[in-house]
């Protein structure tokens, strides 16, 4: 259309005012000289990437102005990347052209095969399908058979079983391999269906994560939720007041309910009405030794977040992948996961929840995770916990290090009251809160960095370790008993428990499972765990177990004997954070070492050992894979009691809790056994009786070692 032909509403001065409008945006077109373009290729081949400096000499040099020296530069990577695609592309479609004639030639040639034993036709792929099929239906089948029958032994009095009776086994002692009772010897005694244990369970029952049929209107409800989700969450990261104010006991940020509620008004919010529903919310940042793209992967998979925090998650699934995200930086993904949040005692319960984890990049080397609950019907009557927009931002720093800011905020409804013991480390939300989050991520991200190192930092006494591959498979070995160590303790739902009476008023929580995994020995494993209160410091409850020089104080299975340390491996900035092999003087297990790591921030420490025969110490030590090495690991788990504390709130990794005053320290004592080496063996009540008894000496021990003059 002509503007000037006068259309409606149009007159001739407007014509002549957009004309000259015209002409005076456009710009005249400028061709570069044949020297010029020489000259900028001569140095495109020497620098593809010219600073501003060099780019103002080229402009200088050309007479041009240094923007069209810019874009010139610009213009001409392009122009190479496009290139490189190009040559790219075709050697891969001359390869998969290739490939595809190979393709049709095995083919071709797999018609004619004749099976050598028969001389008939060979198996075809479908058949081998086929039988593999009827093979896992008919474990399928086995395993539901021994379910139902060990279900109807509970009423009849016996198994159900058409295969001739086996007579109970009787374990005179338990297996000299994994531990060594001196002094607690195990007479036979009546035997015991394992499933007859009260609260006990030889397999693993349901679990609430099951296959879920996920609608589209679903789907797109939850990308909602998780994109409102982010807003807050970025939010409540970047606010300062009115959103959270200083606490003047210990300065840690806290939460302002008031004007957290007028700021993100919910409809229908009952929650901070009901006595029964109390709010956790707590934030905390730090520095970690990882990068922020290594850190997000490590976030977005669910079995390498339950290997980055053991001491924290129990169990992580992802239950159905919503979005995957763009490839290689996960932003855009969402995922409906469910997670099982611990703390390693007895004596509090795990929290379950169903979230949403929706991950963003926000700019270049920024990245933000959130994560917040969505409730299945399906299971919403199990979940006594909800998460409201929780998370983390996470900002690339120089030398691979980044910057983590992490939010915890959730709403947990307590049906049954907290155990005294633990009531104000969990009511003040120390126990799940942020800064446990994060120096746990601070402390993790060393081990890995100390991992990946190549140079050796070992103080090897005897030259035990001769290589760092060697050093790394030791580091992979003591890093699987320590997840061995957390899942025993828990409080998880995967297993039931029964709790008998002991000598203080906590009482031993003991649980029964067969083991079949490769990295555990086969056979009836019996965990037991109590918790108890000193008044002591946890830096020096932590020493004291660290000490090889007081072991013979608390450890009943040393028989008193003094233990060396061989070799010793720094996984962290903390002394403390370190892995040791003992070996034990005077003892008649020559053949058997001690593996032990122990591992402390300002949350809390872990002491964790586990005897190991000297060939399998040997295959790790040699650099071999240590995955089939089995292991049965005992600890003690130590944290603040929550009392009095005082301090700046600072998260560093290397922090041992000096800027915590506590009033004592929480310690949870947990022992494995292997029972028996045969599955099919009976659980002999003495065998119970034993580690009952074990427990309640090792606790006796520990008070009157700590609570003497010396402490």
């Amino acid at each position: 259309m002509d503007c000037g032909s006068g259309g409606v509403g149009a007159s001739g001065s407007g014509g002549d005012h957009d004309s000259s409008d015209l002409s005076r945006r456009k710009k005249p077109y400028h061709r570069h000289t044949a020297h010029q373009i020489q000259r900028l290729e001569s140095m495109f081949k020497e620098c593809p990437h010219p600073d501003e400096k060099q780019r103002l000499h080229l402009s200088r040099e050309l007479e041009l102005a240094p923007r069209q020296i810019k874009f010139w530069f610009q213009n001409r990577r392009t122009q190479m990347k496009a290139q490189h695609e190009r040559a790219d592309n075709s050697a891969l479609r001359a390869e998969n052209d290739k490939i595809r004639c190979e393709n049709i030639a095995i083919r071709e040639a797999l018609k004619n095969v004749i099976c050598p034993s028969c001389g008939g036709p060979p198996v075809t792929e479908d058949s081998y399908f086929d039988d593999q099929k009827m093979r896992m239906e008919n474990a399928q089948l086995k395993e539901e058979l021994d379910r139902v029958s060990s279900i109807a032994a509970k009423y009849i009095g016996r198994p159900i079983s058409q295969l001739p009776p086996v007579q109970p086994v009787h374990i005179s002692s338990l297996d000299i391999r994994m531990a060594s009772f001196d002094g607690y010897g195990v007479g036979a005694g009546p035997s015991l269906d394992l499933d007859l244990l009260p609260g006990s369970s030889s397999s693993m029952p349901n679990l609430p994560f099951q296959p879920v049929v996920i609608s589209d209107m679903d789907k797109s409800l939850m990308s909602d939720i998780a994109a409102n989700a982010m807003e807050e969450l970025l939010r409540l990261l970047q606010t300062n007041e009115p959103l959270w104010i200083k606490s003047t006991n210990d300065g840690k940020d806290v939460l302002n309910l008031e004007s957290y509620e007028r700021i993100f008004p919910k409809p229908n919010n009952t929650h901070f009405k009901s006595p029964n529903i109390r709010v956790e919310a707590s934030r905390d940042s730090g520095v970690v030794i990882m990068n922020g793209l290594a850190l997000v992967d490590m976030f977005m998979d669910s079995n390498k977040w339950v290997e980055l925090f053991p001491t924290i998650v129990s169990i992580a699934k992802t239950i159905e992948v919503i979005s995957p995200g763009m490839l290689g930086t996960h932003s855009g993904s969402l995922q409906l996961m469910y997670e099982e949040l611990q703390v390693l005692s007895p004596l509090v319960p795990t929290r379950e929840f169903y979230t949403l984890r929706y991950c963003q990049q926000i700019e270049q080397g920024l990245w933000a995770i959130v994560n917040v609950s969505y409730d299945l019907p399906q299971f919403a009557s199990q979940c006594r916990s909800h998460r409201l927009p929780s998370g983390c931002l996470i900002q690339d720093m120089p030398n691979g290090y980044s910057k983590v800011t992490w939010l915890e905020h959730v709403e947990i409804e307590d049906k049954t009251p907290i155990h005294r013991l633990y009531r104000d480390l969990v009511h003040s939300g120390s126990a799940f809160g942020a800064e446990r989050w994060l120096t746990t991520l601070q402390r993790m991200c060393e081990r890995f960095a100390c991992l990946r190192v190549s140079s050796t930092s070992t103080r090897d006494l005897g030259g035990v370790i001769p290589s760092p591959e060697g050093r790394r498979s030791m580091m992979k070995l003591a890093q699987r008993m320590v997840n061995n160590f957390c899942t025993s303790v828990g409080t998880s739902n995967s297993h039931r428990s029964t709790t008998l009476s002991g000598s203080n008023e906590v009482g031993v929580r003991v649980t029964v499972h067969k083991s079949s995994d490769p990295g555990q020995p086969n056979g009836i494993v019996l965990s037991a765990a109590t918790t108890f209160w000193l008044p002591v410091s946890p830096q020096n409850v932590f020493n004291f177990f660290k000490d090889e020089r007081t072991r013979p104080q608390w450890d009943v299975l040393s028989s008193g004997n003094a233990v060396q340390e061989v070799a010793h491996i720094a996984n962290g900035s903390h002394p403390g954070n370190c892995i040791s092999v003992l070996r034990a003087f005077n003892t008649s297990h020559n053949n058997m070492l001690i593996l032990q790591e122990s591992c402390i921030d300002s949350s809390g420490s872990l002491v964790v050992y586990c005897p190991v025969d000297l060939p399998a110490i040997n295959v790790a030590m040699s650099g071999e894979d240590p995955s089939y090495i089995p292991l049965l690991p005992s600890g003690f788990t130590i944290t603040p009691d929550g009392h009095l504390e005082q301090g700046d709130g600072a998260s560093t990794s290397s922090s041992t809790g000096h800027g915590r005053s506590s009033g004592g320290s929480l310690i949870t004592v947990a022992f494995q056994i292997l029972v028996s080496s045969l599955p099919s063996a009976k659980l002999n009540l003495d065998s119970v009786t034993t580690v009952n008894n074990l427990i309640g000496t090792t606790v006796q021990q520990i008070k009157a070692a700590l609570n003497g003059p010396s402490s």
